[in-house]
């Protein structure tokens, strides 16, 4: 923790959460009540993820309303709340302190001795869950924050009982600066959250002052310029590079040249073999996540062998290239990918599959990345055989740019986009043949479209 660094965790035992459902807030709240903390919380929709919190004795309600806060000492809520929720007006009235997840979460990982803590532009949710599946089988016991549903542990987060953390340390917002880690991973640096950063050089400028924040070990994709000019001349923490040759600390040999989905490699440091590895997540992206999460393990000690086994059982996470099933002989899945780096990364892959078609459909996220990006959307969406599309999700932002769907569909030949989902829906199905993919991509809520694909073939 730095100097003058106030942690309100360490005075305040009672904590409400407006929004307690959210896949960054239940992990939190499951630690903190698991750690002695009273906690109470609300949201707006039933999920299993509600069941699993009211069963470690969490009161929940159902609803925001001002009286839910109780005694709590402190009310935490979601970057996805207003400021005139109710709660949280309540909580203002009081003269109760109310903090943003992101700054809870950075109290709560200084409570770890060992926080390690994944950053990059692209690959921070595989990356944790695989990480957090090398510890779990090396009997490390780890805490964890995940960003989406690890199968292995049934869920986005877990409780440990020892001083070992792993999260997620996003650079939206800056808000991974709310963190001061032991470990810290950088997987990448791009162009993205363009709207905030305004250009690759001040997203740069944030990881560096992010890798100042992280005391004992930096794990840096030795491949990624951009990434290794973020620690340049960094001697206050030990670095450790990862990458594609044997210029990085930890690196890959005797990759299967065969034309797989599936990587198959061995995994080397500084000229030892630790183990080989045969993926069962398909993808070069996931093979350098995989890198990364294995020099984090082997840097604290774990070995080849538990390594080995935890990669070769990771069978990925919510929403990245996620099977939903197999109807009429066509396979629907769904994938997190918003961003063209992600985008090419996982198509490329579903091209390499073996199905006869590749049915992409995409929901561009946000109007500003749509308007920067939209030559390299166009490209990416060039490599499956078919392409269909929904409007641009606003989320955050109005369209100051005038940049709708249509521009993006008029530099892919033969895409088509529609205004719902349940014509998207109707589309694919009449027209996807056997064998074929249709994989549904984006950051939003998309998945609702690969559900109602799957909803409607099971009722057809």
């Amino acid at each position: 923790m730095t100097e003058n660094r106030i942690n309100i965790l360490d005075t305040a035992r009672r904590l409400h959460f407006v929004g307690i459902g959210g896949s960054g807030m239940c992990p939190m709240a499951e630690i903190l009540h698991h750690r002695g903390y009273t906690i109470t919380g609300s949201d707006i929709n039933e999920s299993d993820t509600l069941q699993r919190i009211r069963s470690y004795g969490i009161k929940v309600y159902m609803g925001h309303h001002g009286d839910n806060i109780g005694d709590a000492e402190v009310v935490v809520y979601t970057a996805a709340a207003k400021q005139d929720n109710p709660e949280l007006v309540a909580a203002r009235e009081k003269g109760i302190p109310t903090l943003e997840r992101s700054i809870v979460l950075g109290m709560l990982t200084d409570q770890f001795a060992n926080t390690i803590a994944v950053s990059g532009t692209h690959g921070k949710t595989s990356t944790t869950g695989m990480l957090t599946q090398i510890l779990i089988e090396a009997g490390r016991d780890p805490s964890a924050v995940i960003g989406g549903k690890l199968p292995f542990i049934g869920g986005n987060g877990r409780v440990g009982k020892s001083e070992n953390m792993v999260c997620e340390a996003c650079e939206y917002v800056d808000t991974f600066l709310q963190l001061h880690p032991a470990v810290s991973i950088i997987l990448n640096v791009d162009a993205d959250h363009l709207d905030y950063f305004g250009t690759l050089e001040n997203i740069v400028k944030s990881f560096r002052k992010f890798s100042e924040q992280t005391a004992s070990r930096l794990i840096v994709n030795g491949d990624d310029p951009e990434a290794m000019q973020a620690v340049a001349g960094l001697t206050h923490a030990e670095t450790i590079t990862f990458g594609r040759t044997e210029n990085s600390d930890y690196y890959i040999t005797e990759l299967n040249e065969e034309d797989t989905a599936c990587e198959d490699f061995t995994l080397m440091y500084r000229g030892e073999k630790i183990c080989r590895v045969n993926l069962q997540v398909p993808g070069e992206h996931n093979m350098i996540d995989a890198l990364a999460a294995a020099a984090a393990a082997h840097s604290m000690g774990v070995d080849g062998a538990c390594i080995k086994a935890a990669l070769e059982a990771f069978t990925g996470v919510h929403r990245r290239f996620e099977i939903l099933g197999k109807f009429n002989g066509v396979t629907v899945a769904d994938d997190f990918a918003h961003h063209p780096t992600e985008l090419s990364a996982t198509l490329s892959s579903a091209v390499r599959m073996g199905y006869n078609e590749v049915w992409a459909v995409f929901q561009p996220h946000t109007y500003s990345r749509t308007y920067m990006h939209l030559n390299d959307f166009a490209e990416v969406l060039s490599i499956p055989h078919h392409v269909v599309m929904t409007e641009i999700l606003a989320v955050r932002e109005t369209n100051t740019y005038d940049i709708h769907t249509s521009d993006l569909a008029a530099k892919i030949p033969g895409s088509c986009w529609f205004q719902s989902f349940d014509e998207i829906a109707d589309y694919v199905i009449a027209n996807a043949k056997e064998n074929d993919l249709i994989l549904t991509l984006g950051g939003g809520d998309i998945y609702k479209c690969a559900n109602l694909i799957v909803e409607k073939y099971k009722t057809n």
